[in-house]
């Protein structure tokens, strides 16, 4: 049953007059029936987990919001810049009123009183398309002022990025919403906190898919989507598969589903039936990647799952690779595209990214030692946890864990007779 992707079941899901006639607006309905707090409360009830990467309760979330403050704000994270991630993409350009229906139910619950959607610069036609969506719900009374007759009132806007992959980052998606530079701001305060959040005030900021998910909760109820998934990790998730696979695409399945299933019964297994699966990203490059052996594809796809085999979910950009790849080339090519995207705020990160990515390129040209190897796990392990994002921790994983579980890749790049002193110059 698709939740989300329901633009697969229902032809032209994204008309209003479609959406409505099956079951649009129902769960927002049955919100404004409802207690701010009583919203809150089935949210958490559900066990909903945020979808874009860091699994954190949704309720909860929105329960930090402090109810005395007179102005907060939702803002809906459409940046989806994470390498391989294209879940958000089809929810909006196919279902695009289940998202705001979302939006505005997170809205209410903290009692908001507008949503920016900030979508990546790329997305400038799927603007153009929500742009006419919320004007349609304005004049049906959906959004803005007194919505459904409740005497509530919350105004809905987007917002074009400029293309920045760190903006993906809540406070540096805040910072360039009101006009900064795209950088991650020093916490606390946070964002659903007073002086933290969009024009320093309280705000609560959602991944697309967490929010496409808040109208089933509840128009269907709590129970229903926990009688979906794992006890930990409730629900449905949207599985974005690239590479090596037959049917690359987007799988909306259970969450608990094995990487097996997904893999081999819905994206048809290996391109070429000769060349077995190696390895995957199971989150992008942000993922530490691990070797596709028997264990780790019957490994549920959990955020408690992944979590015993050394990796993560994260935002679900599975990307597999067959045994014809190069993992040290692998390591250079997510190398790169961290160094091009860091914004420069966190010198370990700027620096960093900038030596791994340079010795990993004297590694690849032959030029290379083990010693070198040992300098960019080093380099690797020393950046991790120390900058004010993640994206230090993500540009690490892939040469800490490409040298950890294929280390004969890069053995074959560097060799006894180039020597083992050269210095990083």
């Amino acid at each position: 049953m698709h939740i989300l992707l329901r633009g697969r079941d229902i032809d032209n899901i994204k008309a209003l007059d479609v959406y409505e006639a099956h079951g649009g607006f129902a769960g927002m309905k049955k919100a404004l029936a409802m207690t701010p707090a009583e919203v809150i409360d089935i949210v958490k009830a559900s066990g909903l987990r945020g979808r874009g990467g860091a699994g954190f309760p949704t309720g909860v979330k929105w329960s930090f919001i402090p109810e005395q403050e007179p102005v907060k704000f939702v803002t809906v994270n459409a940046d989806e810049s994470e390498t391989g991630t294209f879940k958000d993409r089809e929810i909006m350009e196919e279902n695009p009123y289940q998202l705001i229906e979302g939006s505005l139910i997170c809205a209410y619950a903290i009692q908001a009183k507008a949503v920016y959607i900030y979508l990546r610069g790329e997305f400038w036609d799927i603007g153009d398309q929500l742009d006419a969506c919320i004007e349609s719900l304005r004049e049906k009374g959906y959004a803005g002022e007194n919505i459904m007759g409740s005497g509530y009132d919350c105004e809905v806007y987007t917002h074009l990025g400029a293309g920045a992959y760190i903006c993906g980052e809540e406070s540096a998606l805040l910072n360039s919403l009101e006009g900064y530079l795209g950088q991650p701001r020093v916490r606390p305060p946070f964002p659903a906190q007073k002086g933290g959040g969009l024009y320093k005030e309280a705000t609560v900021v959602n991944n697309v898919e967490t929010l496409a998910n808040v109208p089933f909760i509840l128009s269907e109820g709590a129970d229903a989507f926990k009688a979906i998934g794992t006890e930990q990790s409730t629900g449905n998730k949207i599985y974005c598969v690239s590479g090596h696979v037959k049917r690359p695409g987007n799988y909306e399945l259970p969450m608990g589903t094995t990487f097996r299933e997904l893999l081999y019964e819905q994206a048809g297994g290996p391109l070429h039936e000769e060349r077995p699966f190696k390895a995957m990203l199971p989150s992008g490059g942000s993922g530490p990647i691990v070797p596709l052996t028997d264990d780790v594809l019957d490994t549920p796809m959990s955020y408690e799952d992944c979590a015993n085999i050394g990796t993560i979910i994260g935002s679900a950009s599975i990307i597999i690779m067959d045994e014809t790849v190069d993992m040290t080339w692998v390591a250079s090519k997510v190398t790169k595209f961290f160094k091009h995207e860091s914004c420069g705020k966190c010198t370990p990160c700027r620096e960093g990214t900038y030596w791994l990515d340079k010795v990993i390129d004297r590694i690849l040209d032959g030029r290379g030692t083990p010693d070198d190897v040992k300098r960019i796990a080093d380099v690797a392990e020393n950046m991790a946890g120390t900058t004010l994002c993640a994206l230090g921790d993500f540009a690490a994983n892939p040469i800490i864990h490409t040298i950890r579980h294929f280390p004969d890749d890069f053995a074959q790049h560097v060799g006894p007779q180039v020597g083992s002193g050269e210095s990083m110059k």
